[in-house]
């Protein structure tokens, strides 16, 4: 009996080891783990750069949000390109399903994993940059006037802008970003070259942010805005983070899901079906024509050797 218990005990260890690594590899939870971990180094990074703006004066800048974000898209994509295909972006995930392109049991996964990234992100700002935000406001955390912090962690409408208005900002800006993402993956047109992508999309975002981020912040991503949001929420801001603006909590995260879906639908129904089925290079044509003619006496062969299959986008 002793010896059976201990060798129950002993492997016990293994045996824990081998099922954490077993659930570990399966497809569901690597794509949670990539979402959660890619969208955690880029809220790092991109949360960070604003803390820089908004307490160190001289130390940043709304150039820097902008390279903060966008490179950190890039190291996001370089950390889960390969396995979730690192959306980052509960509307891309949200286009992706309802495009057809990726199955809805997965957008529950993305999401969570996304939402729990961007909070612990949140988190993380908060820990490292806690003495400045202290010293910043003198101890208060505020969420409106010239002495706020919940701006480091969320968006919030400038005096300028109404709600509605802001909603057409966020959701004009998020159907830009979806449509050009969509560029730059498509393999049937003109994409970024083989190992480029994830810098080709991190200047994308950084180009957004300089030329149609002052309106409302640019948040275009539910999932950049809300769990940040909520952290402030539960950290000591209070529900004022949820109130200002005229309640603009829900826009950022209702108007980049609708603008998303609509840049998909623009791209895939304007661009993507008047793409050639082959290169229109001149010595491209001029050999297929020689092809045609060689075969002309089968239509059939005619045929295949005269056109190349559009792969499914």
């Amino acid at each position: 009996m002793n010896t059976g218990s201990t060798h129950t005990s002993t492997m016990a260890p293994g045996s824990v080891l081998e099922t954490i690594r077993s659930v570990l590899q399966r497809n569901m939870v690597r794509e949670f783990l990539a979402e959660f971990l890619s969208t955690y180094v880029m809220m790092v990074f991109g949360l960070g750069s604003v803390a820089h703006m908004v307490l160190g004066e001289k130390f940043g800048s709304y150039l820097g949000v902008n390279l903060g974000f966008g490179f950190g898209v890039t190291m996001g994509v370089h950390v889960a390109g390969g396995i979730s295909g690192a959306h980052m972006n509960a509307a891309v995930t949200f286009t992706n399903c309802a495009l057809g392109r990726m199955a809805w049991k997965k957008f529950p996964v993305y999401v969570l994993g996304q939402f729990l990234g961007s909070f612990s992100a949140a988190a993380t700002t908060y820990l490292i940059f806690y003495g400045a935000i202290d010293h910043f406001a003198g101890g208060d955390l505020l969420v409106t006037g010239s002495k706020s912090t919940a701006n480091i962690f969320a968006t919030y409408l400038p005096e300028h802008m109404t709600l509605w208005r802001g909603f057409l900002d966020e959701a004009f800006v998020t159907g830009m970003l979806q449509l050009c993402l969509f560029a730059i993956t498509d393999k049937n047109n003109s994409p970024a070259l083989q190992g480029t992508e994830p810098i080709v999309i991190g200047i994308l975002v950084t180009v957004l942010g300089v030329s149609l981020g002052m309106n409302s912040g640019y948040a275009i991503n539910p999932s950049r805005d809300l769990p940040p949001r909520f952290f402030t929420f539960i950290a000591g801001w209070g529900k004022q983070v949820f109130r200002a603006g005229n309640n603009w909590w829900w826009v950022p995260v209702v108007a980049p899901l609708l603008g998303s879906y609509i840049g998909g639908i623009v791209y895939l129904g304007f661009i993507h079906p008047s793409i050639p089925q082959g290169p229109q290079r001149l010595e491209n044509f001029t050999a297929r024509e020689q092809k045609v003619t060689a075969s002309s006496k089968n239509a059939a062969s005619a045929n295949i050797s005269g056109s190349v299959p559009l792969e499914s986008f």
